[in-house]
């Protein structure tokens, strides 16, 4: 793993870390304060950002090793992307919240939101991932 995959590691984990802080920082905000002491208070959270970055650099990296030993370097494109990003969803996202939905009290709206908008964020990921193109050797190919 030459320096491309841990540059392009960095840069999902941070897309990541970004596009889940608008997800529910900021549009669901509203559905998790309605839901009262079921998640955490934001002065609390703030104790648990180490384990956010930790989990958002896991994702990061592990997107990127993924899509790099699973894709030849001759079909990177954006249709790839967008497949590599659904498949991601239908591996974690999805099945995670309706795990979550299955044993807390979670409203089905919110659950749907974050289903929506949970594979939105991969999607673009993976489009982010053909942009990259973490699988070539190096940063600045002769041209």
């Amino acid at each position: 793993m030459g320096k491309r995959f841990w540059i392009c590691g960095l840069v999902v984990s941070v897309a990541a870390l970004l596009l889940d802080f608008i997800v529910h920082a900021l549009l669901l905000d509203p559905d998790y304060n309605a839901l009262g002491t079921l998640y955490r208070t934001k002065a609390d959270s703030q104790a648990f950002m180490p384990w956010m970055l930790l989990a958002h650099l896991l994702m990061g990296f592990a997107m990127t090793w993924i899509y790099v030993h699973g894709f030849g370097s001759q079909r990177s494109n954006y249709a790839q992307g967008l497949r590599f990003g659904l498949g991601m969803a239908f591996f974690s996202t999805i099945p995670g919240y309706l795990v979550y939905y299955s044993v807390q009290p979670m409203p089905a709206m919110l659950v749907a939101k974050q289903v929506i908008l949970g594979t939105m964020v991969m999607l673009l990921l993976g489009l982010l991932l053909a942009w990259l193109e973490p699988h070539r050797r190096a940063l600045a190919e002769p041209a």
